[in-house]
């Protein structure tokens, strides 16, 4: 679908990186997806389309393209059609187009690829590494969304999605929102985690907008940060620190937020914590009918978690 009044492709994509830079993404991010949309853009030239004239077979054109004519590697191929989906999505919110096509494709197609990438260990830091990490961020608000990540294990979605009030300070915990992947709803922090949480809080009150009850927000607008300002957020901090490299096809030359998941995992076990405390923690589904009867106390399994999750000395 196309408006009345001709927009240039380079006029997409400038009204397109305007938005994104409202919407608080970095500019690291901003840049990568500029980079994907003006590739696709010049890719469409050959068949004299543009970028409000394509369908599913353009589409995937463009990824024969990209994997057997570019050589780009399945990770970057992925994140082409990062860059591509968050482009139609504005347009269709912009009233430009009707549906997301990339996305469409992306899922069936891209996620194939993953099938020839060869298998390989996700990376796992040792106590000392998380805590260089950790204290290499220099800004408070990621070395919170980091220091959350490694100290409960929970998953992207579900930190975003954490407000002011589900934190209680008393007990140290923070009931997570309802998912379908989560059974345990509550997870617990130490204290090295409540004193930047609370650094960080002090200085959100700065730069939220007023009513947001959201826990980490935007720089930018204020509001709540979504998952990519999450993951870049993490991801740019562990680059920085030699433990990402997002041109890899590797899954041992990643750190993302996923691996906090594991290396929480394996430290509360390797620290003698029993395998159902760990799985409680983890909110884990419940699989089997006799869980339903299997309670675990909640005081007991915070001794337990404050017994069996390393220090890391953030400072």
């Amino acid at each position: 679908m196309e408006r009345m009044i001709k927009l240039t492709d380079e006029e997409l994509i400038e009204m397109f990186i305007e938005d994104c830079r409202i919407r608080g993404l970095t500019e690291k991010t901003i840049e990568d997806y500029k980079g994907n949309v003006k590739i696709f853009s010049e890719f469409l030239k050959r068949y004299g389309r543009n970028l409000l004239n394509i369908d599913r077979e353009i589409v995937r054109e463009f990824i024969k393209y990209l994997r057997f004519e570019r050589k780009v590697s399945l990770n970057r191929i992925k994140n082409y059609f990062a860059g591509l989906s968050t482009f139609y999505e504005f347009l269709i919110y912009e009233g430009l187009f009707e549906r997301n096509i990339p996305l469409e494709v992306r899922k069936r197609y891209v996620r194939s690829y993953k099938k020839d990438s060869s298998n390989g260990q996700r990376k796992l830091l040792s106590v000392e590494e998380m805590a260089k990490f950790i204290n290499s961020i220099a800004d408070t608000r990621d070395k919170a969304i980091a220091l959350l990540f490694a100290k409960t294990g929970i998953r992207r979605g579900e930190l975003v999605d954490i407000d002011l009030d589900d934190i209680n300070w008393k007990e140290m915990s923070i009931t997570l929102k309802p998912t379908p992947k989560r059974s345990n709803r509550i997870v617990f922090f130490d204290d090295e985690t409540a004193i930047v949480l609370r650094k960080w809080i002090r200085k959100r009150e700065t730069i939220a907008k007023p009513g947001c009850k959201a826990l980490f927000v935007s720089y930018l607008t204020g509001e709540r940060l979504d998952r990519n300002g999450v993951y870049y957020a993490f991801v740019s901090w562990a680059e920085k620190a030699g433990l990402h490299d997002p041109d890899s096809e590797k899954l041992e030359d990643k750190f993302t937020p996923h691996c906090c998941r594991h290396w929480f995992t394996t430290w509360l076990l390797r620290n003698g914590m029993p395998r159902e405390y760990v799985q409680e923690l983890r909110g884990d589904a419940r699989n089997e009918a006799i869980d339903i009867y299997h309670h675990i106390d909640k005081e007991e399994l915070r001794k337990a978690y404050l017994a069996a999750i390393p220090k890391l000395g953030v400072e």
